[in-house]
């Protein structure tokens, strides 16, 4: 029987999801008020069947580590495993993952003791929901030697992506790597045969964008590993191409980068809509987190539209539109938020807490009364005093590091922990 072991990137020093990522790992950044980003390629894992599966990062890991360790907990007769590799020196390898190829090689240690036949690659930073038992089948009855997982784009959007060419039979022939639009590449569009959507089709979405998602035989992942390559996207799957039978799986749902600020931003908030372009309410293919046994949030005369709110939070005679609400968080009277990201807390305070901030003279944990916020993103056990206009001001807001936020792509970042006094304007 095949025995198929899922690895899942856990990315490098997350860069482009800065200050989010400050103190921790990428796929440990909240998401969708009670997730982690890691629970997406995990659940698409679990629901397929595949529950041996490795997490592989190097930086700020300890609260992956805590997340992962709290909620993936299997019992003795699935065999199954969710284990972090962070980057370890042997006497083999001294330095840290220079790559996602990297990662993989210098790890292959611990996977050769499952014994795979198969390795299933995947992103940590990605939303998405795949049955990837259907891109198994379908691996083993083409033959391939390596699947790579793609979705329609339009030539606009290709100039983000690696673009494929393949064949009527699905087979992969070329790859470019983010072609600009000044280049032809009228030759790269998806056969007709192949296309799985033919409404998306007449939008124009004409090109196979890898999704970073692929499938390996064990002896070929390990075979194409031997030199010093370091990444899969750029320079793995082209060699491959070149050298071995590599098919595509078409995927025509829904699926989104969330690497960058901008991305994780509206991405978040689209969940609030009506009709959001992810659905969570999946009860056959769940997306899994810990299970945190908090109360049920408490709503006080308030007026809300297109709000997802996480468990936890007690909100009063507040003003909430278009926002995604946290764990834990504490809103208080006469608030006002619009297009706001809250990731909550990670802890009640107490009374004595409480007593002790106004001695301090430091805001409760939460948002303090009249405090009105516009397009920001409000990281974890943030203190926001009373009074305070964040975003309100229309102005233009260039990247820029201040001492207790951020501005990146437009968008106000409070980080976690930071301190805003009561009247701040920002």
């Amino acid at each position: 029987m095949p025995r198929v072991l899922s690895i899942i990137m856990g990315g490098g020093k997350g860069t482009r999801l800065y200050p989010l990522t400050k103190d921790r790992a990428k796929p440990a950044v909240p998401f969708g008020a009670r997730y982690r980003l890691v629970d997406i390629p995990l659940s698409n894992s679990i629901n397929s069947g595949f529950k041996q599966i490795y997490v592989l990062t190097q930086f700020n890991s300890a609260s992956l580590h805590l997340h992962i360790g709290q909620t993936y907990i299997f019992d003795s007769f699935t065999r199954g495993f969710v284990e972090i590799l962070a980057a370890e020196q042997t006497f083999e390898h001294s330095g840290w993952y220079e790559g996602t190829a990297d990662a993989v090689r210098k790890n292959f240690i611990h996977f050769r003791t499952q014994g795979p036949t198969h390795y299933i690659i995947l992103s940590g930073d990605q939303l998405y929901r795949m049955n990837l038992a259907q891109v198994f089948e379908q691996h083993v009855a083409s033959g391939a030697e390596v699947t790579v997982a793609a979705t329609p784009v339009t030539r606009e959007q290709a100039v983000g992506f690696g673009i494929l060419k393949a064949d009527r039979n699905s087979r992969i022939d070329e790859f470019v790597e983010k072609p600009q639009l000044g280049i032809d590449i009228s030759h790269l569009r998806i056969p007709p045969e192949i296309h799985p959507n033919r409404d998306k089709h007449a939008q124009g979405k004409e090109y196979l964008a890898s999704m970073g998602i692929y499938i390996f035989n064990a002896d070929v992942l390990e075979q194409e590993l031997d030199n010093e390559f370091t990444d899969f996207g750029k320079e793995i799957i082209p060699r491959a191409i070149d050298r071995r039978v590599v098919h595509t799986y078409v995927f025509d749902g829904f699926w989104e980068d969330i690497g960058t600020i901008k991305s994780f931003y509206e991405t978040n908030l689209n969940l609030a809509s009506t009709r959001p372009d992810f659905n969570f309410y999946d009860e056959a293919m769940p997306i899994y987190t810990h299970r945190r046994d908090l109360p049920a949030s408490k709503f006080n005369h308030c007026t809300m539209s297109h709000v997802l709110a996480a468990d936890g939070c007690v909100i009063t005679n507040a003003t909430i539109q278009n926002a995604i609400i946290g764990i834990r968080t504490f809103v208080e009277s006469e608030c006002d938020l619009e297009g706001v990201v809250c990731m909550g807390a990670d802890y009640y305070e107490t009374d004595e807490g409480r007593m002790e901030n106004g001695r301090l003279g430091r805001p409760d944990v939460g948002i303090g009364r009249k405090t009105r916020v516009r397009g920001a993103i409000i990281d974890k056990n943030a203190r926001i005093g009373q009074e305070c206009r964040i975003g309100v001001d229309q102005i233009e807001r260039p990247d820029a590091d201040f001492e207790n936020y951020y501005f990146r792509d437009g968008i106000i970042i409070i980080p976690k922990n930071a301190v805003i006094q009561p009247g701040s304007v920002i």
